[in-house]
């Protein structure tokens, strides 16, 4: 028996989900995109990236490629392609509580196509990832337009995914998890230094939603540990719903400086804030990016960290990631552009690096792993620290 991790890494999705936490802001870059789209729709430029990612934290290593290719055709069309692989082998504090530590692989493909026509946008694409006991299938669809002297974009998505959970300790064991995700965003232009960002999504689960893996602990005074595991019940249902604001401003000198807000809720009783503030600075061919993330988040109604008894209610949850704990997050990081003028058939490139620092503390889930018999439910809080990087080359042609 094993325990999943979570999937700490996903480089194909832009939505910030709740539980993860983990959100990359490249500011240039989106300053970039969200100039382009206030001028008018276009359609991305034709590229390649190679990507390396790693993730390193609380016993879960995570490291894998990223291939994304992306080329227009007919003068409206762009498509893309998208091949993404996480290589994780955990030994988390839930694997070494009850469960054997584990390796796997999960491998992701992705296929979209946008189309552009006077100023509105239309993409649609499709993902699908596998995994020895996790198959996840989504589509997505969105629809974007500019208005208003071409200074507001609007869009609009849509996403629908078909996930099957199964249980590599049983064979017999196979469940549906499904969702849909709505999506509103706007951004509009406010001064020649100041672009001003706001995006909704709420989202709906069915189905089967928690780890067929994970266990909750209860007090038993009959062993000698006096507490005992059962496997963990979650609803069959949740909804989502987030709110995010973001700023972007120009300094005189090519920088920018940008800041955002995020506001989650969810039907099993979560609450959750993230503000972020960065700072992007050009030396010359280099751009310097230095940003940090504070999140703070309240635990589910059905979570504890040690129930009174064997099935004390009807939910039961132990996963700390529907704890009460905070997080900050410590960013750097650099792109190099380089063939600005040409090279080839390449029309220019880039090298970036990212590294980011992480802290969790943990405010009502404890460490058992120093768990004694006359300690049980006063275990010291667990707390633990990640290291996240992203390596790539960009190349436009």
């Amino acid at each position: 028996m094993h325990v999943k991790a979570p999937r700490v890494l996903d480089w194909s999705r832009v939505v910030d989900v709740a539980v993860t936490r983990t959100t990359f802001v490249f500011a240039l870059l989106l300053v970039w995109v969200l100039v382009q789209t206030a001028y008018a729709a276009v359609l991305p430029e034709d590229r390649v990236d190679l990507l390396y990612h790693g993730y390193d934290g609380g016993g879960v290593e995570v490291t894998g490629p990223s291939v994304l290719v992306r080329k227009s055709f007919a003068k409206s069309f762009s498509g893309y392609y998208n091949y993404y692989v996480d290589n994780v082998s955990s030994a988390s504090i839930d694997v070494l509580s009850y469960a054997s530590p584990y390796t796997e692989t999960r491998t992701e493909n992705s296929l979209g196509l946008d189309y552009v026509h006077d100023k509105t946008a239309i993409n649609f694409g499709v993902t699908a990832s596998r995994e020895s006991d996790y198959d996840a299938d989504t589509a997505y669809f969105s629809i974007s337009q500019d208005m208003f002297g071409d200074l507001t974009n609007v869009t609009l998505g849509f996403s629908r995914g078909s996930n099957l959970v199964r249980n590599n300790s049983d064979p017999d064991f196979e469940e549906p998890a499904d969702f849909r995700s709505y999506r509103l965003s706007l951004s509009q232009v406010l001064t020649k230094s100041l672009i001003f960002g706001f995006a909704y999504e709420a989202i709906s689960d069915e189905g089967y939603l928690n780890n067929p893996y994970r266990s909750v602990r209860y007090v038993d005074t009959t062993v000698p540990t006096g507490f005992s595991w059962q496997q963990e019940v979650y609803p069959g249902t949740r909804t989502s719903n987030a709110a995010a604001l973001k700023l972007n401003y120009f300094l005189p000198y090519r920088a920018s400086l940008y800041g955002g807000y995020r506001y989650f809720s969810d039907t099993w009783g979560i609450k959750a804030d993230t503000f972020d503030i960065g700072y992007t600075h050009p030396i010359g061919s280099w751009f310097v990016d230095v940003n940090y993330r504070f999140y703070s988040q309240n635990k589910a109604d059905f979570y504890s960290d040690l129930f009174p008894y064997y099935n004390a209610q009807n939910f039961l949850a132990r996963d700390k990631e529907l704890s009460t704990f905070v997080s900050n997050q410590f960013g750097i990081g650099a792109t190099y552009l380089f063939a600005q003028n040409g090279w080839g058939f390449l029309k220019s490139g880039s090298l970036n690096f990212y590294y980011n620092y992480m802290l969790f503390d943990y405010k009502d889930f404890s460490n058992v792993l120093e768990s004694t018999p006359d300690t049980v439910g006063q275990e010291p809080l667990y707390n633990m620290t990640a290291h996240v990087i992203r390596a790539y080359v960009s190349l436009w042609f």
